[in-house]
């Protein structure tokens, strides 16, 4: 049985080490899966392609081919970090329209779009706290930028 000192010394020192994380440590705790990365983009190739460097940066990938797709992960409750959708999607639930509805239902996501330099210079295409990630970056742009979406995430 443990006594009320040892849950004194147990409770200082998880407040000691709560206190020596750095600054925004809180915005990037992740759940037990790792860093969960909801891809959404309507080609396959695109898919495939871009959940693979998802993986090789060292994040975890979950693949949907519409934005409907997206939307039913978000309400089912499976963990999602960052939401990484394709600026190219189009029809009556296109990037833009996903990213405020996915915002709508977790706050705390963070979003990437990623597109060619034209779909990405139209201002009124990307919301003012979505990333942006050029379309021919390696794993190392699209790691960085994941971070920077989740750096971005409210806490």
């Amino acid at each position: 049985m443990r006594s009320n000192q040892d849950i004194a010394a147990k409770e200082t020192f998880e407040a000691a080490a709560l206190a020596a994380r750095p600054p925004g440590h809180a915005a990037m705790q992740r759940s037990c899966y790792g860093i969960q990365i909801l891809v959404a983009g309507r080609r396959k190739q695109w898919r495939d392609e871009i959940g693979a460097q998802v993986r090789r940066a060292g994040f975890n990938a979950t693949t949907v081919d519409s934005a409907v797709d997206a939307l039913t992960v978000l309400v089912l409750g499976i963990p999602v970090d960052v939401l990484l959708t394709d600026a190219d999607l189009r029809g009556t639930l296109c990037c833009s329209r996903l990213a405020a509805e996915a915002r709508a239902l977790r706050p705390n996501l963070g979003i990437v779009f990623a597109g060619d330099s034209a779909a990405l210079d139209r201002s009124d295409l990307i919301p003012p706290d979505v990333v942006a990630l050029p379309v021919r970056g390696d794993e190392t742009a699209l790691a960085r930028t994941v971070r920077e979406a989740l750096a971005a995430r409210t806490v």
